[in-house]
């Protein structure tokens, strides 16, 4: 049996991998301290389950559910972003539901490229954003993230080839897996190049509340919210020009499961997503949208709550790194700590992952399941109580020993 070549850049993914090496730990007899996935262990707010609970008895909720139905959603959507940032938002041609915004990252490249025109992308990055274009037909030009540049791509590097070649540019800041945060500046100037050579400016924005450290946030949002979030993309592009911004209720509500989210942008951009979508699916549940909105109109304190619990976590788990010796910086943002490897690790990312695992039950994500620039690190998802990351760290010690 034949199948699709486009499947074949798909063979290898980081998680997939991650969780056969996890499969046979558990198999080995080894309890597993999970941190190679970044699924918060937090629960759901109760008015958001309240809210879906709810919708349960309503009949009127059980039935397929089109744009039209997804309108209080999409008001409830440009309100918060109007709230946050003092954008601007139209509900009906700035907003698309999504389910999850890993559909809207992994689906976007349908609408935009054409077989090999190329997509700027961040490496190390999100899996999921390169497997769209894969799936598209597109090139990948990867944009190397370097800790001597602020884990920022340098666009002066990119060949004016490739440029001559692109369609869209993937930005994701707070920044999954190096941690690090984008200033608005940076912003600026990435508007700018995607005005001028025409590309598409994709902002991927799972991680905007979880931010520790506001040394890079001196014009992000609000005066009010200023330390408490990074900045949007259409801080830079207010009037829409040429971005489209994924936001996912995932990282900041602690809905991971219900498979929610919506992008914000270009009406142009917005609608042509919208018709790959509308050829693939309808949305989820309505009553997932209802919790949706409970958490986007409600109460916000769980948000702050969330950033406070892992903020200490990552305080526990990089004291304890650096008490063995693992000198690793202080994340500014995310649910992450991405550390570089010690010799004689440095540069097999997967080996030193694989046989962790395997001796101490601690898993972890190889950075070279990133991108060719994340060889090298590993990245630690914060996922677990302080005590047993504390735990985690001894395991690890006990390893390198």
């Amino acid at each position: 049996m034949e199948f699709s070549q486009r499947l074949q850049p798909l063979q290898s993914n980081v998680f997939a991998d991650m969780d056969r090496a996890k499969t046979l730990a558990r198999a080995a007899g080894k309890n597993v301290i999970d941190l190679s996935l970044g699924s918060s262990d937090l629960p759901t707010a109760a008015h958001i389950t309240d809210a879906i609970a709810h919708s349960l008895s309503d009949p009127k909720t059980h039935g397929y559910l089109l744009f039209n139905g997804t309108k209080s959603f999409r008001e409830a959507a440009a309100i918060w972003y109007e709230q946050k940032f003092g954008i601007s938002v139209n509900p009906e041609t700035e907003v698309l539901p999504l389910i999850g915004s890993q559909e809207g990252t992994a689906h976007l490249p349908l609408a935009v490229l054409n077989p090999g025109d190329f997509a700027l992308l961040l490496d190390p990055g999100y899996p999921s954003h390169a497997g769209g274009v894969y799936l598209a037909g597109g090139q990948i030009y990867p944009m190397p993230l370097l800790a001597e540049n602020q884990f920022l791509p340098v666009f002066e590097d990119i060949p004016q080839a490739v440029l001559a070649q692109s369609k869209m540019m993937v930005l994701s800041y707070p920044h999954n897996p190096t941690t690090a945060i984008a200033p608005l500046a940076f912003f600026d100037k990435a508007v700018a190049f995607c005005r001028e050579h025409r590309l598409v400016l994709v902002h991927d924005f799972p991680y905007v509340d979880l931010v520790f450290d506001d040394s890079g946030l001196e014009a992000a949002g609000s005066e009010e919210n200023r330390k408490l979030m990074a900045p949007s993309i259409f801080e830079a592009d207010r009037d829409k020009s040429v971005s489209i911004e994924f936001f996912t209720l995932s990282k900041s509500y602690n809905m991971g499961g219900f498979r929610v989210g919506y992008a914000i942008g270009n009406p142009e951009i917005i609608q042509a997503l919208r018709q790959v979508k509308a050829a693939v699916d309808f949305n989820q549940y309505e009553g997932i949208l209802n919790g949706a909105i409970a958490a986007l109109t409600g109460p916000q304190d769980t948000v702050k709550t969330s950033v406070e619990t892992f903020r200490k976590r990552r305080d526990t788990f990089v004291r304890a790194l650096q008490n063995i010796g693992w000198q690793v910086p202080i994340p500014p943002a995310t649910m992450y700590v991405w550390a570089k490897l010690p010799e004689p690790w440095a540069r097999d990312s997967v080996k030193f992952c694989s046989e962790l695992v395997q001796s101490t039950g601690v898993a972890a994500s190889p950075g070279a399941g990133f991108g060719k620039s994340g060889e090298g690190y590993v990245r630690f998802a914060l996922v677990e109580s302080p005590e047993i990351l504390a735990e985690a760290v001894r395991k690890i010690a006990e390893f390198f020993n």
